[in-house]
């Protein structure tokens, strides 16, 4: 199969079922047992939306996964190097990507550290995804980082019965290419494998903003009648030119559309290997036992690896910022020079999921957990001088070590023709150990969280309608970056109150949902404006907050080959005021006084 297709068409098939279930035809039944530890079932009091794997198809040409998910309510994405190649991010109902918790197969996926997304690491990870389920709001327990606006969970654990081979390419603009051949053997004497190999180069919409990525998937299954043992390998390798800088205000008065400051800090033409470099490595082994059947049980094992550096170009820095004496010549002493830098990070994370799955004629529950640990080593190298030859050296290095525990219990049980109730029990404690930052070596951090993250709702379902209430509370430890702030600055924990109340109708030809959410936050944080010198962004903590609005989503069929679907999100995110609530945005908006002529962003093509 051949398909090609430039990036920007427009597409004119629609999934009518995204976020609905047929009774029949259960998304979450025909999920792996593994997946279904950590998805909201059709009967839960969760807000929700499905993406099954022929929908994936259609809109997969290439672009990061936010670009998939761009049509589910509350999505907003955006692309450094304005294509939707190399690094993309995504926010949900407001929220950035370090609080949506994102898992593969039931296994954390958020960096523990940062708790952010990194997409351009899994290239083409879309073409081995079965489905897709986005969680708003806290949703269901999950493993991993904590649910502050979001979770989504991928499925590449299906069982492919019949044998295939596929070829897909997909040409776009700016010289945008994906190529990608996938095979599979089928289900033959109870053994089925599956592989898949990608390439995805672009030279993106922002100048210089080129990408390439490689990525490689295996997996090896053993079907029993009443167990399972499968093995996942899946590797993705990416070069990105540099582009997260923006565009400033200036340039785009001027024109400069397509302007990156990335690289030009170098004398004439900008520094031609201003690059970010990284590969990523998972190992996943899962084993699923039928105990009867009512009654399963699933264990996972994983290891995650992860190095690479970016290289950047400094110019005009002291020598002592390296750890380099200053160079003496005769009389004359040179305290400042031109560098070449590599930061380099060299990681990994490990450790087991389980879920004990009960499955009764009225009744479901699910006993769940897992432990993690996430071994970092942060490193730079200094690799040229405009002033002195040298020797590729390092000038500073760092450990940091991260334990995550949790376990819970959720239950959903009939209590009625009509009606269900749901609660949902976590407990996850977090164990952060520092050695240090780069520009602050002597701050060391060691900080215990504990959180308890209880659920409960109810549902209510007749002929073809379904209506439910629920209220949530979720806890969610500061990232690496905000412990940076200074030992008399130390961050707190945040909390989350969450109330959905949703209904929702499906019928043959057409199904339509409304959501009212309102997310009340203690301790939000914020970001304050100011941006560090690799362009991350600060934030500080604000004692009260909220995000409210409401979600309608809907879904026609016309005929045999035509179908629609459309969403709305309206929201209101605001800072209630106290007196440090003023302290803190007099702060934040004389430092947004200080950038504005700096950053700004560019619309997405």
């Amino acid at each position: 199969m051949k398909r090609i297709c430039m990036s920007g068409c427009i597409l004119l098939t629609a999934i009518l079922a995204q976020g609905q279930e047929s009774p029949r035809d259960s998304f979450y039944l025909l999920s792996p047992v593994e997946v279904r530890s950590v998805r909201a079932s059709d009967q839960a009091p969760v807000t929700k939306t499905n993406i099954g794997k022929m929908a994936i198809g259609k809109l997969n040409l290439g672009q990061d996964i936010p670009f998939l998910l761009n049509q589910t309510p509350s999505v907003v994405i955006n692309s450094d190097a304005g294509n939707g190649v190399g690094y993309t991010g995504l926010r949900i109902r407001g929220t950035d990507a370090t609080r949506i918790n994102l898992t593969l197969n039931g296994i954390p996926f958020n960096d523990a550290e940062s708790q952010g997304l990194f997409f351009v690491n899994l290239p083409d990870f879309s073409s081995s995804a079965s489905s897709i389920q986005v969680q708003r709001g806290v949703g269901s327990s999950s493993n991993g980082a904590g649910s502050f606006g979001a979770s989504i969970n991928f499925s590449t654990n299906d069982v492919n019965k019949a044998a295939y081979l596929e070829l897909n390419n997909s040409f776009g603009s700016f010289n945008t290419w994906k190529n990608t051949i996938k095979a599979g053997t089928g289900l033959h004497r109870h053994f089925t494998a599956d592989f898949r190999l990608s390439r995805i180069s672009s030279d993106g919409y922002i100048d210089r903003a080129s990408s390439d990525l490689k990525s490689i998937y295996g997996s090896l299954a053993y079907i029993g009648e009443k167990n399972s043992l499968r093995v996942n390998v899946f590797s993705g390798k990416e070069k990105t030119y540099q582009s997260w800088y923006g565009v400033s205000e200036a340039d785009l008065a001027a024109g400069n559309r397509r302007i990156n400051s990335a690289g030009t800090e170098k004398p004439g033409t900008p520094y031609e290997n201003e690059t970010d470099n990284y590969t990523q490595t998972h190992y996943q082994l899962f084993f699923n036992q039928q105990i009867k059947p009512s009654l399963h049980f699933n264990t996972a094992i994983f290891l995650t690896t992860g190095k690479g550096y970016y290289e950047q170009y400094k110019a005009g820095r002291d020598f002592a910022e390296f750890g380099l004496p200053y160079p003496v010549n005769g009389n004359d002493t040179t305290f400042e020079a031109d560098f070449v830098r590599q930061l380099w990070l060299d990681n990994d994370f490990y450790g087991n999921t389980f879920s004990l799955q009960y499955k009764g004629t009225n009744t479901e529950a699910t006993l769940g957990g897992a432990y993690t640990r996430y071994d970092g080593h942060h490193f730079g190298k200094v690799i040229w001088s405009s002033a002195v030859n040298i020797s590729p050296r390092k000038w500073y290095d760092l450990i940091a070590e991260k334990n995550d525990f949790n376990i819970y219990y959720k239950q959903q049980t009939k209590t009625g023709k009509y009606f269900s109730l749901y609660y949902d029990l976590q407990f996850r404690q977090v164990l952060y150990q520092i050695s240090g930052f780069r520009n602050n070596p002597g701050l060391a951090v060691n900080n215990r969280f504990s959180f308890f993250n209880p659920k409960a709702g109810m549902v209510y379902r007749k002929n073809g309608w379904k209506a439910y209430l629920s209220y949530s509370i979720a806890g969610k430890e500061p990232n690496r970056d905000d412990f940076e702030a200074g030992m008399n600055r130390q961050p707190l924990a945040e909390r989350l109150y969450d109330t959905e109340l949703g209904i929702e109708q499906t019928k043959n030809k057409y199904n339509w949902s409304l959501t009212l959410f309102h997310m009340q936050y203690k301790n939000q944080l914020v970001l304050t404006g100011m941006i560090n010198d690799v362009g991350a962004y600060t934030r500080t903590n604000i004692p009260k907050s909220y995000r409210a609005g409401l979600e309608l989503q809907g879904a026609a069929i016309f005929c045999n080959w035509f179908n629609a679907a459309a969403n709305l999100a309206l929201s209101r995110n605001k800072v209630k005021h106290s007196l440090s609530t003023w302290m803190i945005m007099i702060m934040v908006g004389k430092n947004l006084f200080c950038i504005k002529k700096q950053i700004s962003l560019f619309p997405l093509l």
